[in-house]
Parts: C-alpha cells; sequence; structure tokens
C-alpha cells in the first residue's frame, strides 16, 4: 500500500496494475475498508481509495461535509491519480451514494454500487436527526467513547454482532487504523460531525440520488448482502427495494451476494473475492 496525501485528503494505491479502481467507503469507515477486496484483484489491476474529509486520515479537513463535497473529492483524486473513462468506481454503504453522484458528472467503465447507493425516502412525518439516530446509533455512540488501549478498541469491534463470527487480520488492521489520541483516551479518527452532516444529507436528499442514477451512462451494478448493519436477517437493501429501483432503472443490474452482512461484503474471503471479481470482469 502506498498513501500520499493530496491536499489534505489521504488516499492509498494497493496493487501496482495499470487498470484502476477508484474505491469509496462508508459513513463511519476509511479507506482501510477496501484492503480485503484490493488483495485478491487479479494481476494488471490497482485500486485507490481515499479517507473522505471528517475521516480517516482526512479527518482534520474542515466541513461543510455533505455527499456533493465527497463526490467531488473523488473526481479530483481520480485526475490525481490519472484515472480517466477506463476506470471503474465503487462504493460501499454511504460511498455507494458518493459514487453515483461522481458517476452522474463524468463516465466510468463501470460502476459497482456495494450495498448502498438505493434511495431510500424519508417519510413526510419523520424526524431526520431521530430517524439517523435510530440508523446510526451504534456508530455514532462509538465515535463518543474513548478506549484506555487499542486492544480495548479492538475488543469492542470483536463484540460487535457483525464481526462476531466473521473476525479476521484485515478487520483488525481496519480496526487498529481508525485509532487516534493520546494513551488512556484513544477514540475513532472519524469526526462525529462529518458523519451526522452526511447521514442528514442522505436521508433528506434521496431525489438527489435518484436523478444521479438515473443519469448515469456507466454501465451500472448493484452488489447487496443479505444482512444488514447489526448482522439481521433483513439487509440494508431489501429485495422489494431493489426491485423497485431496477424496474425504474433498465440498466441497473442486481446481485444478492449469498452469507454477508452489510460489512463483510467486504471482509470475508469469499465475498471479498467476489466482489473484486465483479469489480474486474464486464459481467
Amino acid at each position: 500500500m502506498r498513501v500520499e496525501d493530496v491536499d489534505g485528503l489521504r488516499i492509498a494505491t494497493f496493487g501496482a496494475g495499470p487498470r484502476v479502481i477508484i474505491a469509496v467507503h462508508g459513513i463511519s469507515a476509511s479507506l482501510m475498508a477496501w484492503a480485503a477486496v484490493a488483495r485478491r484483484l487479479p494481476d494488471g489491476w490497482s485500486l485507490v481509495a481515499m479517507d473522505l474529509a471528517g475521516r480517516g486520515h482526512s479527518a482534520a479537513l474542515p466541513g461543510p461535509y455533505g455527499l456533493p463535497r465527497h463526490a467531488e473529492d473523488v473526481l479530483r483524486v481520480a485526475d490525481h491519480v490519472g484515472a480517466g473513462s477506463e476506470a471503474v468506481l465503487t462504493g460501499h454503504s454511504m460511498g455507494a451514494y458518493v459514487a453515483a453522484l461522481a458517476a452522474a458528472e463524468r463516465d466510468f467503465a463501470r460502476v459497482v454500487l456495494v450495498d448502498g447507493g438505493l434511495p431510500m425516502p424519508l417519510p413526510a412525518s419523520a424526524d431526520p436527526d431521530e430517524v439517523l439516530a435510530a440508523t446510526l446509533g451504534p456508530a455514532l455512540a462509538r465515535l463518543a467513547q474513548t478506549f484506555a488501549t487499542p486492544e480495548e478498541y479492538v475488543a469492542f469491534f470483536k463484540a460487535h454482532p457483525a464481526f462476531a463470527n466473521a473476525w479476521s487480520d484485515d478487520v483488525e488492521a481496519y480496526v487498529r487504523y481508525d485509532l487516534t489520541g493520546p494513551d488512556g483516551a484513544l477514540r475513532s479518527r472519524a469526526a462525529g460531525e462529518a458523519v451526522r452532516e452526511d447521514g442528514r444529507w442522505l436521508l433528506v436528499e434521496s431525489g438527489r440520488i435518484g436523478a444521479a442514477l438515473a443519469s448515469i451512462k456507466s454501465p451500472l451494478s448493484l452488489l447487496r448482502a443479505p444482512r444488514g448493519l447489526l448482522d439481521q436477517n433483513v439487509g440494508m437493501l431489501p429485495d422489494a427495494l431493489a426491485a423497485e429501483w431496477t424496474a425504474r432503472l433498465p440498466h441497473l443490474a442486481d446481485e444478492l451476494v449469498p452469507d454477508c452482512n452489510h460489512y463483510t461484503i467486504l471482509f470475508a474471503e469469499r465475498c471479498a473475492s467476489l466482489v473484486a471479481e465483479r469489480l474486474t470482469s464486464a459481467r
């Protein structure tokens, strides 16, 4: 992995192949979310991931945040590494929505949305902040906590329902990368303000996501996990929602990835291998 900073934005390149994938992480994640997939890419490929503003080693970048700002950063990173229309663009979770916005502005060889990217309209009577708290409660709580040692933070993640039966060296590297702060008061690098602002944008601007998806000219596919953020039996993007959007968008190819949850779709060996295959094949 080769790292560099672009105007305060940390980017990492995995591999050295001439064919490039630009990858975007989720709402409280980091570029290390893509390491397991990157390691499974075939020869001739490389994957460029970034820490979005307010996360990882880009945490010091100030707001305002919001997904359009992240989409601009994605395109800036693509320009920096010389990734043109022959590159593949992908995003996981919130990163899939960012990828959709970026792909609406520029053509790519293909766009692969991983367990995200489909609009989920907010009911008219719902309060965005209450919905956000209910949806991201565990993640937001983590951002406010401190931990005495790295091992305590690792243990915290090991108890997470999504990872309880799926721990690996890749997950541990992802978790340790996220830590910052002094001994005895370690915390996540992700800024709570950035997570809340981006989460609220997702809830109130679903129409802009739908419009972006409809305007994408590149081949577009969706990989979904059948289980959710807490490993529950209903995925983040249920079958009915996927069916609604594939009916609206005939160019959207939908695929359910068996036996994974919202997180392990990028970490579990079989799931990460399938994601790597779909990123590098024209299927």
